[in-house]
Order: structure tokens, then sequence, then C-alpha cells
């Protein structure tokens, strides 16, 4: 009678085993007919027909008309380029323009940005931007507005 319980234990294990692969199988398959009704194009085993397209380089990309860098807006200067390929991977350039600083203000700005959002030791490249940026935006001064020009006066009626 010993013999008869190991025999059962290893019936349903054996049984656990299988249901356990049916189950397996299944849930494969409903996986792969899902991803058939997502990609019907997924059966099809076909080589791309598409033709390679070469895209040709852009020969205006850092073209400048009437002193303004074209892509960016920025004035036409001495460390122009350093400043397009130092600030504008990280922000827009109307970042920049919208901005007037004097130079101690950019250099502070500059060091806030090394320290807190992982701008990197400009290096040699430094002194070019900072001159650069002080020149081009630097404050400008706001004074009175000019006076009115009238030509022609007129009577206000009662």
């Amino acid at each position: 009678m010993s013999a008869s319980p190991e025999k059962f234990k290893r019936a349903v294990r054996q049984l656990q085993s299988l249901t356990l692969l049916f189950v397996a199988v299944i849930l494969l398959l409903c996986a792969f007919l899902v991803g058939v009704l997502v990609n019907p194009k997924m059966l099809r085993f076909e080589a791309s027909t598409e033709p390679y397209v070469e895209v040709e380089a852009d020969e205006e990309y850092d073209r400048i008309e009437n002193g303004i860098h074209l892509r960016t807006g920025f004035v036409e200067g001495e460390g122009l380029m350093a400043v397009v390929n130092n600030c504008t991977n990280c922000h827009s350039a109307q970042l920049v323009t919208q901005n007037r600083m004097s130079r101690k203000r950019w250099e502070a700005t500059i060091r806030w940005m090394q320290e807190t959002q992982n701008l990197w030791d400009l290096g040699t490249n430094e002194p070019l931007i900072l001159d650069y940026l002080s020149t081009y935006y630097a404050p400008q001064e706001e004074g009175r507005r000019p006076n009115l020009v009238i030509e022609e006066w007129y009577d206000l009626e009662d």
C-alpha cells in the first residue's frame, strides 16, 4: 500500500507539469496572434523595396545674411560659431537672444549652468564666448522715448 501513494504523487506532479506546459503554449500562441493582429505584415517575409535616399548636405546650414546667422538668429561677429556650437546644443538660440546681460552676468550664468545643468568646461572658448555675448547681447540702455513729431495740430471739439 505504500507504493500506491508515491505513484499517485508522481502522477499528480506529471499532470501539473503537463498542465503548466499546456498553459504556457496557449499563452505563447495568444501572444503571437495578438502580434499578428497588431502588425499583419509580420508574417510577410519580403525584402524591403524602399529605395535608398541620399540626403544632400545643406550648403546654407551656416549661411549669414545681412549680418544675421539664419539658422540661429545670432548677430555675425567674432566668436559666433563658438557660441552656436556651445550654446545651441542644450537650448534654443532664442534663449540667448532674448537675454541681455553684462559680461559679469554672462559669466555668472555660465557658472550656474556648469554647476546645475551639467554644462561642460568651455576651456579656451570661454573668453571668446564671453566677448561675443557681452558685445552683441549686452544690456541696452533704456532712455526716455523721443519726442513726438506732430506735423499738424487739430482742435478738440467740445
